[in-house]
């Protein structure tokens, strides 16, 4: 298939385009490039443009022959939804939209659209199902629940089918070391911990140690990018196989507290680093870890790299080779 991956050059996304390139489908990147990278995009082609483009998107959806989407495009950040929530809701919730009705005018079929964990709120249960209450605490996990609800509608008067993927903590980096994991700023807990061992940054700073965990720190359920990225694959071959709209969780199933990210980190680089405690963030959960039973019964996906060790290790490496991250080709974050 010819397929359109929105946000194909941020760091999910381009690791499903480079395995969805392995896997033998033509890829046709969409990118405004305010959070990708030209250079994490090497084996498709890439059009830089906004999903609030309309006429961008119809002109690309009808003279290109696309026979499905995945839609990773959007904004992402926790803190900065709660600041900007009418960004999020133009970016995430319009945009999308707009990516819908362009998808239906062009008679686009499936979907595959890059959910979240956030979608969720606060847990009532642990692990967290996919039949668990949505009731997001934050405007990014609100814009990303609003898409969801307007999927099934679409699919009841429009035929699109569409799976939606709500995962949880990605990290690592691609095994080939070709690509890795890079923000500007840098928000996640692994590379900030990496760059910390890399001398770029003074300490680990860790929100919170009174939390109802074994050691008081958050617990997080990670998942590494490369079997997200297969997840998608599975996901949109079940579509094309004629499987029914669907919600499938992402995750592990097991969780790890900051700290012990941070002592497998030490384990992984060989020496300690330096760490200080502050209050909490208001908004992060105790324990965020979830089950993945469905997309394994019915898409039998099979995370291949789940051991927290070999997570760190894949980043690691990929960040001794790219200190200060990917070569700022033409236009990149912050220009």
């Amino acid at each position: 298939m010819h397929i359109l991956v929105t946000g194909g050059a941020g760091y999910i996304g381009s690791h499903t385009v480079k395995d969805l390139v392995k896997a033998r489908h033509q890829v046709t990147v969409l990118d405004n490039l305010s959070k990708g990278w030209r250079a994490a995009v090497t084996k498709a082609r890439l059009i830089e443009g906004e999903i609030t483009n309309q006429r961008l998107l119809c002109e690309l959806l009808q003279t290109v022959k696309i026979n499905a989407v995945i839609h990773f495009a959007a904004s992402s950040l926790v803190g900065e939804s709660m600041q900007c929530p009418a960004d999020y809701y133009a970016n995430n919730v319009t945009g999308s939209l707009i990516l819908l009705e362009a998808m239906r005018e062009a008679g686009i079929p499936y979907l595959v659209f890059s959910s979240t964990a956030a979608v969720y709120g606060e847990p009532v249960e642990i692990p967290i199902s996919e039949d668990h209450p949505a009731i997001p605490t934050n405007p990014y996990g609100a814009t990303k629940l609003a898409l969801e609800e307007a999927l099934p509608w679409y699919y009841q008067a429009y035929g699109l089918r569409y799976i939606s993927l709500r995962y949880f903590n990605a990290a690592g980096a691609d095994p080939d070391g070709e690509l890795g994991e890079v923000h500007e700023p840098e928000t996640h807990l692994i590379p900030l911990v990496l760059k910390t061992a890399l001398g770029q940054t003074p300490e680990i700073k860790i929100f919170g140690r009174d939390y109802p965990t074994p050691d008081g720190t958050c617990v997080r359920d990670y998942i590494h990018v490369t079997d997200l990225a297969q997840a998608h694959i599975l996901a949109l071959e079940a579509l094309a196989g004629g499987a029914n709209p669907s919600i499938y969780n992402l995750g592990n199933g097991n969780g790890y507290s900051v700290l012990e990210v941070v002592q497998a980190t030490e384990k992984v680089v060989g020496k300690p680093l330096p760490k200080t405690f502050s209050r909490r963030r208001v908004g992060d959960p105790a324990v965020l870890v979830a089950s993945a039973e469905k997309i394994k019964r019915e898409l039998h996906w099979r995370p291949c790299y789940s051991d927290l060790h070999t997570i760190i290790e894949t980043a690691w490496r990929w960040h001794q080779k790219n200190p200060l991250g990917y070569p700022k080709i033409g236009i990149y974050p912050g220009s």
